[in-house]
């Protein structure tokens, strides 16, 4: 949870690098929180108005830790927009997101893994 908290106070920072675990613990929880969300609205018959709201709320913390991913790893936050690109482009950027940080200070920053 530590990890999710941590990219919702950084809000809008596209700045600096994320590490591997903060990158999928994020996903990890808010997946686990979509899905919560989901079970609840179809168990009480409510629209997705709440699952909605909750997906925009986490849409720009969601681009902000997947660009300080791509920072991590070396590369430009413009590697995000690869996304766009259906199927292939999500293969590609689920292998980017997987390779592990530069161990060194880049661009972007030192190295929040050593």
């Amino acid at each position: 949870m530590q990890w999710y908290l941590k990219v919702i106070q950084n809000y809008a920072n596209f700045q600096g690098r994320a590490r591997r675990m903060e990158y999928w613990m994020f996903y990890l929880v808010n997946f686990l929180i979509v899905s919560a969300l989901g079970i609840l609205e179809t168990f009480i018959g409510l629209p997705t108005i709440i699952s909605g709201i909750y997906s925009l709320f986490v849409l720009i913390p969601s681009i902000a830790v997947a660009v300080r991913r791509m920072h991590d790893t070396g590369r430009s936050g413009l590697w995000v927009l690869i996304y766009l690109i259906p199927i292939i482009g999500w293969i590609i950027f689920i292998i980017l997101a997987l390779a592990d940080s530069e161990r060194s200070a880049n661009k972007y920053g030192p190295s929040p893994k050593y």
